[in-house]
């Protein structure tokens, strides 16, 4: 990265690629149930950085700078530690005698063992002492580095819910003197379905940015994908559900290029130019689609690869085969049903029965309150209510949406369609 780039941008573009891997690493030294402890060693390391780097400018390696405050930092700790307080007996053997700590924390952070400790870490945040939600909350806060905002859109949910589940996630991790290591092969693969959800959400979040000035996030998805290959080829798990989220992301990502145009306004999937779809990418989702189907359980992720891959095979929007989709959606709802997924499927259902209909399907969702600070719900109706000709209450719709997301890419698009002249 150029050191004429701001060192604010800077600072945030290995917030998101380093904080992880740091984390990770550290957590090897502090114990997992002192993870509070890793996550403020780090924060310290980035804020060090900012202040640092503002009065001499960046260094050669940014990223090998903030390997080395971390260890200092983390060598500090723990000799501080020694020295006071008895700190957590069974933590490491690195307690046991000063001298050994400089070279084995130096090995922690080696970029030779970072990346497979990192993805170990998520398999230990899946510890059954935790609910579903608050194992993938913690990886996405410790391990992937998202904010509590961040994580409260991929759960559609509130700030202070994700708090209070961060809270306790560490506390648990505390009372039960959670070790960093791996669980045993069977409780490994039950452990599976969640870290391959939150490297999903990782994806997500980089396909479509919560507050970030671009709404492509390439870096986020490029980690995501990495990690998602990491498990395809690990033999201490099956595959199917890996290759299956691997086709996914790889169709999903094939449409990077063409998602915005020379402005920068997004071009939604019926505006798109489909010659710049990344054809390499398609084939390669095709390859772990075929990999997936090895198996005999259909997980979510094989459905939602169906879906994609029926946008990915259309040559056109027009020859998009959305009763297959229609199907396709069909059977995720039953199979995980959620207010989410019901409205994607509304929209399916618009494009095969028209806008009224599409209305009429999303007003059936039950439980469509919980939707209330989704934007996609009113953008959605706007959408459908426009192509009515009820422009006013379309426009209201899209105002709406606008309220709800923090994206001025998105509120650039709502701005766009509300401001559009009616015909």
């Amino acid at each position: 990265m150029s050191s004429t780039e701001p060192i604010e941008q800077t600072v945030e573009h290995l917030f998101r690629r380093e904080w992880g891997k740091l984390v990770a690493a550290l957590t090897k030294v502090f114990g997992v149930h002192n993870l509070q402890l890793a996550e403020d060693v780090v924060q310290d390391t980035l804020l060090a950085a900012l202040h640092t780097w503002k009065i001499k400018g960046l260094p050669d390696n940014p990223t090998a700078w903030l390997f080395t405050a971390a260890r200092n930092k983390a060598i500090d700790v723990l000799r501080n530690q020694q020295r006071g307080q008895e700190y957590a007996k069974k933590i490491t053997p690195l307690l046991q005698s000063e001298y050994t700590l400089v070279p084995v924390v130096h090995e922690l952070v080696n970029a030779n063992t970072i990346d497979d400790d990192r993805l170990r870490m998520m398999f230990v945040c899946c510890h059954p002492s935790l609910s579903t939600e608050a194992q993938v909350t913690l990886i996405l806060k410790t391990i992937c580095g998202f904010s509590v905002t961040e994580i409260a859109k991929a759960f559609v949910t509130g700030y202070d819910t994700i708090e209070k589940r961060l809270y306790r996630a560490r506390q648990t991790f505390r009372d039960n003197k959670v070790e960093f290591e791996l669980p045993p092969p069977q409780e490994l693969q039950e452990r599976l379905e969640n870290v391959l959800l939150s490297i999903y959400l990782l994806f997500n979040e980089g396909y479509n940015s919560t507050n970030h000035e671009a709404l492509i996030r390439k870096d986020m998805m490029q980690e995501a994908m990495r990690l998602c290959e990491l498990i395809c080829r690990s033999p201490a798990v099956p595959h199917e559900n890996a290759h299956a989220l691997m086709a996914l992301m790889c169709f999903t990502a094939s449409r990077n290029d063409a998602r915005l145009d020379s402005n920068g306004n997004v071009l939604l999937l019926k505006q798109q130019d489909r010659s710049k779809w990344n054809r390499a990418l398609i084939e390669n989702g095709i390859y772990h689609l075929e990999q997936s189907a090895a198996g005999d359980h259909m997980s979510k992720f094989h459905i939602e690869a169906g879906i994609a891959y029926e946008h990915a095979i259309a040559r056109d929007y027009a020859h998009t085969n959305w009763n297959h989709i229609l199907n396709c959606y069909n059977l995720l709802y039953h199979s995980y049903p959620s207010p989410v997924i019901a409205l994607n499927r509304a929209i399916v259902v618009a494009e095969l029965h028209g806008p009224s209909k599409g209305i009429e399907t999303i007003n059936a969702i039950p439980d469509i309150t919980s939707l209330k600070n989704y934007y996609l719900l009113p953008a959605t109706l706007g959408e459908l209510h426009w192509q009515l000709k009820e422009y006013d209450k379309a426009r209201d719709y899209f105002k709406e949406a606008s309220r709800l997301t923090q994206s001025l890419i998105e509120k650039r698009l709502l701005e766009q369609k509300i401001k559009q002249p009616a015909h």
